[in-house]
């Protein structure tokens, strides 16, 4: 097999709705696909290759559930090349050798070797990353995003200057400074997946959008230089349920931003959570009063509550609670991120509820990301909605740490 070339393009970990598919992220140095690292040939001979999660092993035979879908019959001989490569490594000189027995279930792998019938594949190299680094690397990325990350909803943008301004709340706003160092990534327009991300540009920025950026902030929190910027399209949703549908997994919404009646369809990726009542009139105070981050009442206000409704201990500034960041304003994400999950059967008709969903359509039916419940006080405090909307911007992106878990 010709030597491998490993060429890296920084990637995104943003913590979010969900934690579990940035795997998928992190192996981006095995294959071109995923948003980082592109691995090129410099001399093509091997006639098949193949990246994905190892699914079992049997003495020489492995089998590994690749990422285009099916599964692959991977058989190992005494001459298989095996390496084992770091997350973020950008040259195969770093790599060490492994051996057969030193591969476990869940490891991710880069397979090259001879094709075969029926998916197979008799290997002559493996670069493997271990699942116990891949998990370090994302625990890594989640506190990184977490101390160093922001996100909101886009309300200007400067192509000129690279100047984005996101709202962070209604009243709190970040001024993210980009520059040609600066990554960027697109968002799929139905998923907040990093694996379903493609790289972006800044001119694919615009107002509205939703935007997650990690770098390095100014002494007042105010300004982040940005070394990351993850952004997409997707639609707020805000208003009571008009009609329940379970057993096709929809519902119907009567959306006071759109003034319109939408239906929402939900799938495995949807993400449902309820607030207690004592949580959502302290967000509904916080609205109202429009107390400015980190004056105030606004620690106080916007605590997070534990799951029966008490105010959970808020963590220093820059952590990863749900307080007030250094500088900054309360971090919403990190809220809404610890309410207590339901099912679509517990949610009834009536019900005051908040949606990001994806842009849909042309039959008008759309799918949602995230869904939040018990939110009647708040809309009462933001009758139009907008308001409500900004607060809850950027809650549903994979933060980077996690897989639409809101990258």
């Amino acid at each position: 097999m010709g030597e491998l070339r490993l060429v890296q393009f920084k990637t995104v970990a943003i913590k979010g709705v969900r934690l579990g598919a940035l795997a998928a992220v992190i192996c981006l140095a095995l294959v071109s696909q995923m948003h980082g690292l592109e691995l090129q040939a410099q001399n093509n001979t091997a006639a098949a290759r193949n990246v994905g999660t190892v699914k079992s092993i049997s003495g020489q035979t492995l089998v590994l559930k690749s990422d285009s879908g099916p599964e692959v019959n991977v058989s190992v001989s005494d001459s298989t090349k095996i390496v084992r490569l770091a997350p973020g490594s950008t040259d195969l000189k770093s790599a060490t050798p492994l051996t057969m027995p030193d591969l476990q279930v869940g490891d991710r792998m880069l397979v090259r070797g001879q094709g075969g019938d029926n998916n197979s594949i008799a290997a002559t190299s493996i670069i493997v990353m271990k699942q116990a680094d891949v998990a370090q690397k994302q625990q890594h990325d989640r506190e990184d995003w977490q101390k160093r990350g922001t996100g909101g909803i886009v309300s200007a943008i400067d192509p000129s200057t690279g100047i984005i301004t996101v709202a962070v709340t209604p009243t709190y706003s970040v001024t993210v400074k980009t520059s040609k160092d600066t990554s960027f990534l697109r968002y799929s327009p139905d998923s907040v997946k990093f694996s379903d991300a493609q790289k972006g540009t800044l001119d694919q920025i615009h107002k509205g959008d939703q935007l997650r950026a990690r770098g390095t902030r100014s002494a007042d929190g105010k300004e982040l230089t940005a070394e990351e910027v993850i952004s997409g399209t997707f639609r707020n949703i805000a208003g009571t349920i008009t009609a329940m549908d379970v057993p096709n997994n929809t519902i119907t919404v009567k959306d006071i931003l759109a003034k319109k009646t939408v239906v929402v369809k939900f799938n495995s990726d949807s993400q449902l959570r309820k607030l207690a009542p004592q949580m959502a009139q302290r967000l509904a105070f916080f609205l109202k009063s429009g107390t400015q981050a980190g004056q105030g009442g606004a620690s106080a206000s916007a605590q997070p509550a534990s799951s029966s409704g008490a105010p959970a201990a808020t963590t220093p500034a820059g952590g990863a609670g749900g307080g007030p960041r250094g500088g900054g304003g309360p971090d919403f994400q990190q809220i809404l991120n610890r309410i207590p999950s339901v099912t679509l059967p517990e949610l009834q008709k009536e019900d005051a509820v908040m949606i990001v969903a994806t842009q849909g359509t042309g039959s008008g039916e759309v799918t949602a990301i995230t869904l939040l419940a018990g939110v009647e006080p708040i809309l009462t405090a933001s009758p139009n909605g907008s308001s409500a909307a900004a607060l809850f911007s950027g809650w549903n992106m994979s933060a980077p740490g996690g897989d639409a878990g809101p990258q």
